[in-house]
């Protein structure tokens, strides 16, 4: 069991290990890109990486206070579902209003890895190897979807 400073250090160890793994990738725009802290240019509409001892995920996460607005972009989302799939070549989990790790509703379009525990740095491979191709297909996504979302700002 690690203290929490100890899992706290680990935890950043990963990400800068991460962030420094795909600092040459430029995104789909050919821009030099924060891939650990993605900005989408919409408040509330976030990709989230998320790790911890059991399991990880990746995530379009919509985090609008207002439910109905909420719902708006999950629609939205759900209209370009087809390019989304597409993109990440693979489906992912929907689930509207959801509670998240603190209880806030939010909206999740998401996919998970079990059995991989950023506390063991034997399973960073498996980590990054989940978290890189997707974090760049939501780029690829992002990158002309974002146009999609100009009337919901």
């Amino acid at each position: 069991m690690y203290s929490k400073e100890q899992a706290s250090q680990l935890r950043q160890a990963f990400w800068t290990t991460f962030g420094q793994y795909l600092s040459p990738q430029l995104s789909a725009d050919g821009l030099k890109t924060n891939w650990v802290n993605y900005k989408t240019g919409i408040k509330h509409l976030h990709f989230k990486m998320q790790t911890d001892n059991r399991s990880a995920y990746i995530a379009i996460e919509l985090s609008h206070p207002d439910p109905g607005i909420q719902e708006l972009f999950f629609e939205q989302f759900k209209e370009l579902k087809t390019v989304l799939t597409s993109t990440l070549d693979e489906e992912w989990e929907w689930n509207l209003h959801m509670p998240d790790e603190y209880g806030k509703t939010v909206s999740r379009i998401y996919k998970t890895l079990d059995n991989a525990s950023v506390f063991n740095r034997n399973d960073w491979p498996a980590l990054i190897s989940f978290f890189k191709p997707r974090i760049i297909a939501l780029d690829d996504f992002w990158s002309t979807a974002k146009y999609s979302f100009d009337a919901l700002k």
